[in-house]
């Protein structure tokens, strides 16, 4: 469990779990291959930066890095990943291997 595995480690639980239940999300709502799932990742760096990541079967379909400007109003889909680039310090995309795609985020610890 992410939550376990963030209170060993001694760390804040928010925004970290919020961001994994929404790539999480993603992974099984776009990432959905029959008989496969998503893997998640968790690290702390040794330069003080919690990486997030879920890896999901579906490298065919990548989430658009966009940023909203104010008063826009996002699709009924993809406001997940304007929730992460708002609490994250940093997100992408890297493919590979194939089929696969990792959806990463980065929370800076602050240590």
């Amino acid at each position: 469990m992410p939550t376990e595995q963030l209170c060993s480690w001694e760390l804040p639980l928010d925004p970290a779990r919020l961001i994994v239940a929404e790539l999480a999300a993603n992974a099984t709502v776009h990432g959905r291959v029959p008989g496969r799932s998503f893997r998640l990742g968790l690290t702390v760096t040794a330069s003080a930066t919690l990486r997030i990541e879920v890896t999901d079967p579906r490298g065919d379909q990548l989430p658009a890095q966009v940023r909203v400007t104010a008063g826009a109003d996002p699709a009924e889909s993809g406001r997940g990943l304007l929730l992460v680039e708002e609490m994250a310090d940093r997100w992408g995309v890297r493919t590979g291997p194939v089929p696969c795609k990792t959806v990463w985020a980065e929370l800076d610890l602050g240590r």
